[in-house]
């Protein structure tokens, strides 16, 4: 399938639209630069051939109306404006939601798909070796989640209380999530873990979080792996016997509210075998938000707004990067995470250069990407931000076609569910 975006920001008059079409289809000379043409042409391929995202028709000038109702009639055209979260849906069953991750890592199943045809090929994540060629790289999150959930007892009532740590604001001090909330107003005090860990509540913050400030005895991460425990996601409900089955075997930076899934698949041994078949490796930061399982609430998808996470992407990885778009290899992210990185950088800097900062970047189709060429991922929920990023890299119709296919075959899905290779 070709995938072609029509942003009419960029292509801001008739001239310049046209020679991008005529370009982009492979027009003949004789190609009439005019909407029935257009419409001629477009009508004769299928969306399973052809998917084109238009952007920005309100900035279209009048030159270009009935170019808009010449894509409107053609079933190949897909308008952000009119994108409904209710597009991304797809029937679940329950029982498919993994509870538990497969032990070993890389022996959950994976299913590879064809960036330009949607071809699927269903196979397993330790065969991923056979699908990648020597100079490839693989860029990877190696953020690693904080055991952010503490279960405490208030001074005074003894009243348990649920806190969730969601950013570090300062020495010891962290904005949270409180449950319930009306026994954590300025000035109440928490015990967590017999006294190993002590918090006071300093304010109330917008949207109702608090900032709390913690003391302990010693280091204050140690006491927190002490005692806290991983903040997993709603819809897993078995306990997690190992901590570090929710962590990544290359994780090292602390700071995440939720794993970066899709790396949850490597081993050591994995890693260090593909180092020896010639494929690199490179490591972003990003610091998974709780926001990542945030649903998008509003009907049109352009309405929702995405929070706000910490990136950075370090020297040597950018300069990997840059050599391996230079010497033609392929630059294949590992997880929407470290896809959601590079394509900001890229966005905001023209290119890929040491960086860091906040990222609330939205990619859905018709997202122009500027730096990946694959991308290893796990199975999202229905109508989410992150099956839309999937949705902008492998097209619309081919993403809804592989999720159909991986509930019909069994695949597990979400956190500990199994894999899928877009190349």
């Amino acid at each position: 399938m070709k995938k072609i975006t029509i942003d009419f920001k960029k292509l801001d008059t008739k001239e310049n639209f046209y020679e991008y079409i005529s370009e982009q289809l492979d027009c003949p000379d004789w190609f009439g630069r005019n909407a029935d043409a257009l419409h001629d042409v477009l009508t004769d391929y299928s969306r399973n051939e052809l998917e084109i995202n238009v952007l920005n028709t309100a900035d279209a000038g009048d030159w270009a109306k009935p170019v808009i109702a010449a894509l409107s009639d053609c079933e190949c055209v897909r308008f952000a404006e009119q994108m409904k979260r209710s597009d991304f849906w797809y029937d679940l069953p329950e029982e498919l939601i993994a509870q538990t991750p497969i032990e070993p890592r890389n022996h959950s199943r994976m299913l590879k798909v064809d960036r330009v045809s949607g071809e699927i090929e269903h196979s397993h994540f330790y065969e991923l070796c056979s699908y990648l060629k020597k100079g490839d790289l693989l860029v990877m999150n190696d953020s690693r989640v904080l055991p952010a959930r503490l279960f405490g007892i208030k001074d005074g009532t003894g009243a348990v209380v649920e806190f969730l740590l969601l950013e570090q604001k300062g020495d010891k001090l962290w904005e949270t999530l409180v449950r319930p909330g009306k026994k954590a107003k300025p000035g109440a005090k928490f015990s967590f873990g017999d006294g190993l860990l002590r918090a006071e509540i300093t304010e109330t913050v917008e949207g109702g979080n608090r900032i709390a400030k913690f003391e302990c005895n010693g280091n204050f991460f140690a006491a927190l792996d002490e005692v806290g425990q991983m903040p997993l996601p709603p819809y897993i409900t078995e306990k997690l016997e190992n901590k570090e089955r929710y962590q990544t075997v290359y994780s090292r930076e602390l700071g995440s509210a939720a794993a970066p899934t899709a790396g949850l698949h490597f081993t050591e041994e994995m890693l260090a075998d593909l180092k020896n078949r010639g494929i690199n490796l490179a490591y972003v930061t990003l610091h998974v938000g709780l926001g990542t399982f945030r649903p998008v609430k509003e009907e049109n998808v352009l309405d929702h707004k995405m929070h706000s996470e910490h990136f950075s992407i370090p020297p040597e990885t950018a300069e990997l990067i840059n050599r391996t778009k230079a010497n033609g290899g392929r630059v294949i992210a590992v997880g929407t995470t470290s896809c959601r990185t590079l394509e900001s950088a890229a966005q905001r800097y023209g290119e890929i250069r040491p960086c860091e900062g906040y990222t609330d970047i939205f990619i859905y189709p018709g997202f122009e990407f500027k730096v990946l060429d694959g991308l290893i991922t796990n199975f999202h929920l229905p109508e989410s931000t992150l099956i839309m990023l999937v949705s902008a890299f492998l097209g619309y119709e081919n993403t809804m076609n592989a999720y159909k296919k991986a509930v019909e075959e069994r695949y597990r899905f979400f956190s500990f569910g199994d894999s899928m290779l877009i190349l």
